[in-house]
């Protein structure tokens, strides 16, 4: 049983790190949840605050994920439109465009978002900009601590008794 619990652990740290790409998954909650996991088996002994505190960052990676591509259309002038269209894009862009879709989905809705408001094409080109930077910020936000908790799991599983 314990080697079930330990490879159902393992999956779903790997589906975090695939998780910080896709905006369907959240990455980091995702890895977190197979921490958790990996406590459960009876190998290991629960360690309370440190599962405590990565679960306090993954949460706050998941809920800053959805605040920095808006934070950079704004940074970059965009409008509420322009947020909204950012993060339809990502959306959207990854139902017909799959991976491609979620790079280019956020820029492409930021800048419609922004004609639709009826801003000047100079100006929702900017805040496109904006969306797509916050967007990779997030993303790399969310894969460097999907990472790390692939490393604290393989630290645990390999190197604690």
């Amino acid at each position: 049983m314990n080697l079930i619990i330990e490879i159902m652990a393992f999956l779903l740290v790997l589906l975090g790190l695939v998780g910080s790409f896709l905006p369907v998954i959240p990455g980091p909650l995702t890895s977190w949840l197979g921490l958790f996991v990996l406590y459960q088996s009876e190998r290991f002994t629960t360690n309370t605050s440190f599962l405590m505190i990565t679960f306090g960052i993954a949460l706050g990676v998941f809920l800053l994920d959805y605040i920095i591509p808006a934070l950079g259309t704004k940074k970059f002038g965009g409008s509420k439109k322009g947020i909204i269209g950012a993060s339809a894009g990502i959306l959207i862009g990854l139902v017909f465009l799959g991976p491609v879709g979620v790079i280019i989905g956020p820029f492409l809705g930021a800048y419609v978002g922004e004609l639709i408001n009826e801003t000047p094409n100079k100006q929702a080109i900017r805040a496109a900009i904006g969306s797509f930077l916050g967007f990779i910020t997030g993303v790399f936000l969310k894969f460097s601590v999907a990472l790390i908790y692939c490393g604290y799991f393989l630290k645990i599983y390999f190197f604690t008794q």
